[in-house]
């Protein structure tokens, strides 16, 4: 079984459709060791308790400066012999180093279709604003592995999402967690879990 650590900054919603889908057996070879989030008192912590997972809070505001915080990030998941990072709702920061100490080993879920609305400033709400500015008609969800370049990583899996006249930033995000990232984020851990993904370049092969 594959060691599973999920980093989170807030309530958590990814990181419980992750749980639900362990409970149920959809992760195939692959097991939520530990929680680690970057500002005490957030909910997801609340989630990994109830579901008897460790939570660690790794606060941001601790450490002088980026480098630092990644360098004890990294210690603390080599620590517990992570084999997967999960970024779900992670809003910190960390350093290329720690990119490339976890090469393809880190995924993350963006809230649109990448390469569209993503890249410095575009997450939350944020991505929802711009999407619906530009007057898109379908929006959706990328899981993709993390690199140096923000959501510039191999594409794992997408999934389009209609956007509905009268949609607000609030409503197309829910529409998209509940049609896309919480169907997806689990599928894509899975896959890594099972040994099924190759990444050639920028290119990610999902194996039979």
């Amino acid at each position: 079984m594959l060691n599973i650590a999920v980093l989170v900054s807030g309530g958590g919603t990814n990181l419980q459709a992750l749980i639900d889908a362990e409970k149920a057996g959809k992760i195939e070879n692959g097991r939520i060791s530990v929680v680690v989030a970057s500002k005490p008192g957030v909910y997801a912590l609340e989630r990994a308790k109830n579901a008897g997972i460790e939570g660690i809070v790794l606060a941001r505001k601790d450490f002088a400066n980026v480098d630092a915080y990644s360098d004890a990030l990294e210690k603390l998941l080599k620590e517990k012999k992570t084999d997967l990072i999960v970024l779900a709702g992670f809003m910190t920061i960390t350093n290329e180093r720690f990119t490339k100490a976890f090469e393809n080993k880190i995924i993350n879920v963006h809230p649109a279709l990448i390469p569209s609305f993503c890249g410095k400033g575009f997450y939350g709400l944020h991505v929802h604003e711009a999407a619906l500015a530009r007057g898109v008609k379908v929006s959706g969800a990328t899981v993709h592995f993390v690199n140096e370049v923000c959501d510039g990583g191999p594409i794992i899996l997408q999934k389009a999402v209609p956007v509905e006249q009268g949609d607000t930033p609030e409503t197309l995000q829910r529409r998209i967690m509940e049609q896309a990232e919480w169907q997806l984020l689990p599928e894509a851990v899975s896959l890594f879990c099972a040994g099924r993904l190759e990444v050639n370049g920028a290119v990610v092969t999902i194996k039979k």
